[in-house]
């Protein structure tokens, strides 16, 4: 494995935490892990969801994909019996039109009932939705540490600690032994959580302290540079903690739908080099043709060594009926699947 590519590691880690994860304690709870989910200003590596294991089994009656804000604000309103929209949702703040849409949107996917009685439309929920999100863990993954880069990572972290959107915050390293790549975590906040990931296994640095997602956070716009003949002033604005709860339900949804295997989906495991390669941490994906762990970004249909999958391979039968590349795509649903319980009977 290539120790430099950061979507390696980023890979390694995401499959380290669906193994391992709480770090050093057993598991309680189901989890569903995510990569590269945030919001508009923040965006972490790796997320973490622990969950209530009834509640993400009733999750899955509303299917695979995620539910957006607008789906959400029907859905946890819908009432148990049949009434008029606009007297069983609260006012959205914006025009009703947009609602109906969300309610039309939500009955194609048969997870709202509607009905038209008199030229008014009206709504009744099938199933209630459930509260299936215990806790968020965010984590940063940093395989390579320099002093700059250690600096910027604090200042991040910073930040996240002062929202407080997740309940904990970790960076995850690579695991080395070099004491001055150590003493560059000195400069990470001591809220934030170290894991040092290495192959399959990992070790825990420092634990976080758990933060308060259900009170307001503050957010940090500005901050002095502090040098000697700085003497700006810092701003910052209040987080309202309904704002963070509606974020972190937006985040969990996100996370439901793609986990961290959708790599396949802006990569071309149609190609006669991509392969799927076993390595202590997990399967990582593998480019024949340039002898090293692909990108995402690297591995599209213009790369010059792209070459289709032959017909014939196509053509085969089980185990790789549809070719190779479709098996890799089954291959990585499935696993999937595996963390989202009750989806194989409920998902269309």
């Amino acid at each position: 494995m290539d120790p430099d590519s950061e979507f390696v590691f980023e890979l390694q880690v995401c499959q380290w935490a669906e193994r391992s994860w709480p770090p050093g304690r057993a598991r309680s709870d189901p989890i569903v892990v995510a990569r590269q989910l945030g919001t508009k200003r923040r965006r972490w590596d790796t997320i973490v969801i622990e969950a209530d294991p009834d509640a993400l089994r009733e999750r899955a009656r509303f299917g695979h994909a995620r539910l957006d804000s607008d789906l959400l604000d029907v859905l946890q309103y819908a009432p148990e019996e049949w009434a008029w929209y606009r007297d069983a949702l609260p006012d959205p703040g914006y025009p009703w039109r947009y609602v109906r849409e969300s309610i039309h949107r939500a009955a194609d996917r048969d997870i709202l009932e509607t009905r038209t009685r008199g030229n008014r439309l009206q709504i009744r929920r099938r199933w209630t939705y459930p509260d299936w999100v215990k806790r968020i863990i965010a984590i940063e993954n940093k395989p390579d540490l320099d002093a700059s880069a250690a600096r910027v990572l604090g200042e991040q972290l910073q930040r996240d600690v002062a929202v407080g959107l997740a309940d904990e915050v970790w960076v995850a390293t690579a695991d080395d032994e070099d004491e001055p790549t150590r003493a560059l975590l000195e400069d990470i906040p001591v809220e934030a959580g170290i894991v040092l990931v290495d192959g399959a296994g990992a070790s825990v640095l420092w634990r976080p302290r758990s933060l308060s997602p259900d009170e307001p956070g503050t957010r940090i716009e500005q901050r002095p540079d502090g040098g000697g003949r700085d003497a700006s002033a810092a701003r910052f604005s209040y987080v309202d903690p309904d704002w963070k709860r509606a974020k972190r339900l937006a985040i969990a949804e996100r996370a439901y739908e793609r986990g961290f295997r959708s790599y396949a989906e802006t990569m071309r495991p149609d190609c006669r080099h991509f392969e799927l390669r076993d390595v202590p941490a997990g399967f990582v994906p593998y480019c024949g043709a340039k002898e090293c762990h692909q990108t995402a970004s690297a591995c599209h249909g213009s790369c010059r060594e792209y070459e289709p999958e032959p017909p014939a391979w196509r053509t085969r039968g089980w185990p790789i009926d549809g070719g190779p590349g479709a098996g890799i795509k089954r291959l990585l649903d499935r696993q999937r699947l595996r963390r989202r319980p009750g989806l194989g009977r409920h998902d269309k």
